[in-house]
């Protein structure tokens, strides 16, 4: 029969056994990572050239200065509308179609070269010509196109009964 066990003997590591298996599993690591951390030490050496790597140092050397300076200019009035702005143009955007976006944005690009144009050639447009251009295909569907974004932005501004006159 065998004996009770009666003492538990517990290994302890020195300290140069535990920096020699911490070294062991860093080399282990490195070694199966090797393409991402030659990868890494790539992209640090191009922001060291850069300049960019001294940039983060001294603001983090100077992070109480730099974080009292930011919060001075966040609590600037003018800031919090900028803040308010950004956000809501976000939501804006992210209400918008972009197939339709597209097209709107085409469009306005056309326009401005047109305009362009028509600047460069010097044109002076008279009353007459001006009328003739009504029955102007692009003329007409561009006029439909805005009559239907000034309606809608009509409907907007009567839901909310707001004097944004």
């Amino acid at each position: 029969m065998a004996e009770a066990i009666k003492q538990i003997r517990k290994e302890i590591p020195t300290p140069e056994q535990e920096q020699s298996q911490a070294i062991s599993e860093i080399i282990a690591a490195l070694a199966s990572n090797r393409e991402a951390i030659i990868s890494t030490i790539g992209i640090i050496k191009h922001l060291q050239d850069m300049g960019v790597l001294e940039a983060i140092n001294g603001l983090l050397e100077k992070r109480v200065d730099v974080g009292a300076i930011a919060i001075q200019q966040v609590n600037q009035p003018g800031m919090h509308n900028i803040i308010k702005n950004g956000m809501n143009t976000f939501k804006f955007l992210g209400q918008l179609n972009p197939d339709e976006l597209q097209v709107l944005l085409n469009g306005v690009t056309r326009g401005l070269e047109k305009l362009g144009e028509r600047i460069d050639r010097n044109d002076k447009v008279s009353l007459w010509q001006l009328g003739n251009s009504f029955r102007n295909d692009e003329v007409r569907t561009s006029l439909f196109t805005m009559l239907g974004l000034l309606e809608g932005m009509g409907e907007v501004f009567q839901r909310d009964k707001r004097d944004l006159h």
